[in-house]
């Protein structure tokens, strides 16, 4: 959701033309039963073209992350240089089980306010930092009911599809490349190195030692003063 990133596109506004988009059922994007990284590339591709971007740096956290490696594979002419941040190209086990627990457990329609809906999430979601993340997703429709904007039910029916890997392409991503990922997060290993170099030649791997998964909400400044390094190299 593109929300997740407005702190450091108003810092990026500051030397560079930036957009931030909510991938498709997140946000206000459109709700869509399909859902695959190739798909997500695909409306990348659409968004930049129909506003007349044909070439940009492209930064990607997590899910998001893995659509920006998809897209550079499979557009390679349209980015200029590639940032990623805490996520390897490689198949994930399941781990977020719980949190669709917790989020499909809430009655929306019956909820009167979003202190009872965290009233509610509380009961599952121990952890203050992830209970306000997901709390970001709720909001009122016309008729003033709640309800989450993401869609909750397609992702919930493609995690599969979200856990898996980027789809490789006939040729790797030889352009300038960076991999920032978090000393307290284990989604990028040491051991995911040779994947990541097979399909990024030019990639570099960074390590910000006191950020977690969120590495651009738990470390800001440092994140940013990489991602400016790299981006005026």
């Amino acid at each position: 959701m593109l929300d997740n990133w407005q702190t450091i596109a108003k810092k990026l506004a500051e030397h560079y033309t930036v957009y931030i988009l909510d991938q498709r059922n997140h946000g206000r994007s459109p709700h869509l039963p399909d859902f695959t990284y190739q798909l997500l590339a695909e409306d990348l591709q659409q968004f930049m073209e129909t506003n007349w971007i044909y070439e940009a740096h492209v930064i990607g956290h997590s899910m998001g992350g893995k659509t920006a490696m998809q897209f550079a594979l499979s557009y390679p002419d349209m980015v200029s240089k590639l940032v990623v941040v805490d996520i390897a190209p490689k198949q994930y086990q399941a781990g977020h089980q719980a949190i669709f627990e917790a989020l499909t457990s809430i009655d929306l329609p019956h909820i009167t306010s979003r202190k009872e809906a965290t009233i509610q999430l509380e009961q599952k979601i121990k952890e203050p930092s992830t209970l306000q993340f997901l709390l970001k997703n709720l909001t009122r429709n016309k008729e003033g009911q709640y309800e989450w904007k993401m869609n909750l039910s397609v992702l919930h029916e493609q995690y599969d599809t979200i856990l898996d890997n980027v789809l490789l392409e006939d040729l790797p991503f030889e352009k300038p490349t960076l991999f920032v990922r978090g000393g307290q997060s284990n989604y990028v290993l040491d051991s995911d190195k040779e994947a990541v170099q097979v399909l990024f030649p030019s990639a570099a791997i960074t390590t910000i030692p006191n950020a977690n998964h969120w590495v651009h909400a738990t470390a800001p400044e440092e994140f940013l003063k990489l991602v400016r390094l790299f981006l005026n190299r």
